[in-house]
């Protein structure tokens, strides 16, 4: 117990006394903070409207795509705070209270929104595999107390934000907000936790799902080359991004993790990471803004949802100004937006959404 008291203490002391070099990644992460907001936000709030009118037909997928979407939508509204810090030089300027709290929804919704990306792979897992035992498995009140399940985890799991010293601003003469300077036995455990928890088994049961679907897609008969294309596709494209957002974030948090086990590791190791982490820290925003995209907006079916709400408000725009009756037939709306004709529950629809 004293040697590890002792070398939290000089852990602590090493890297209070280290200068990070704050401003080196201001310009690219200005950028990037603006970017994935600019695309996240209106993506994440059509998306929002679309599938609620899925859970209105008691869709199962679409309840954890709207619960995604509205994370993700949080967790990206963090991003202009973090983006004001930033511009400041990492000074924080509000109360310490403020940066936990928005500590606190930032790696909140992170971590929910990776653990609902195993949920919607697995209930894809379920209906596409075994399809036949998926009505009793897929019902609307397994996916609401699974959902329920995962943000209270995940959300008392996260209250350790609110006792850090990394979120004492008042106190920090620098008024740094979670900067990664400061490590402590609480915050290397946190760490861990967050690799193994956090990345390392949602990966694995993102990985084990999808090749699963994959599989039963290439057998299967009912689907044509251009629909199978698509679900491979769609599928490299979730995992790819899925790596590119999160993995150099938690191969960095589990290298601080092991160097604080280090008493006499040099400064120079913290002043070489800091601008790996921070610039790895907001390529795992991107997947906020790309998650509606892969999911939602690039799935035939959603799209002429939107082409018919569309047709819908242009045409009853149309018939106001025509002071005339507000109706169209099928036929008319068909000829303006051909993608308006029911698919049907076809086994794309079943995999793509």
């Amino acid at each position: 117990m004293e040697l590890t008291n002792r070398t939290s203490s000089n852990a602590l002391k090493s890297s209070l006394n280290c200068s990070l070099p704050y401003e080196n990644d201001r310009l690219p992460l200005l950028i990037l903070y603006g970017i994935v907001c600019i695309v996240g936000v209106p993506a994440n709030l059509v998306t929002i409207y679309l599938t609620f009118l899925e859970v209105q037909k008691k869709n199962v997928l679409g309840f954890y795509l709207l619960s995604l979407s509205v994370c993700d939508l949080m967790y990206l509204g963090t991003l202009p705070t973090w983006a004001i810090y930033i511009h400041h030089g990492h000074q924080w300027h509000l109360s310490s209270l403020a940066c936990k709290i928005t500590g606190y929804i930032f790696f909140n919704n992170m971590y929910i929104s990776i653990f609902l990306l195993c949920c919607v792979s697995v209930d894809r897992y379920i209906a596409v595999v075994h399809s036949l035992k998926s009505r009793g498995l897929r019902q609307m009140k397994w996916a609401v107390m699974v959902t329920s399940v995962v943000v209270i985890v995940v959300a008392l799991c996260h209250i350790p934000v609110f006792t850090m010293r990394e979120g004492e601003t008042e106190t920090n003469m620098e008024k740094r907000c979670f900067e990664p300077g400061q490590k402590t036995a609480i915050v290397t455990a946190f760490n861990y936790a967050r690799f193994v928890i956090g990345f390392f088994i949602p990966l694995c049961i993102l990985l084990v799902t999808n090749r699963a679907i994959l599989s039963i897609v290439k057998a299967s008969d009912g689907l044509s080359s251009e629909q199978k294309i698509k679900v491979r596709y769609l599928v490299l494209a979730v995992i790819l991004f899925f790596l590119v957002c999160f993995t150099p974030y938690h191969i960095i948090l589990l290298l601080r993790a092991v160097s604080f086990h280090f008493s006499q590791r040099p400064c120079t190791f913290d002043t070489a990471l800091y601008s790996p982490y921070s610039i790895s820290l907001g390529l795992s925003t991107i997947n906020s803004a790309m998650n509606p995209i892969l999911y939602v907006l690039a799935s035939d079916n959603m799209r002429k949802e939107i082409c018919k709400s569309k047709c819908c408000l242009c045409s009853g725009l149309f018939c106001r100004l025509e002071t005339g009756p507000a109706v169209s037939s099928q036929g008319d709306n068909q000829r303006k937006c051909p993608g308006l004709r029911s698919s049907g529950e076809t086994q794309e629809g079943l995999v793509l959404q």
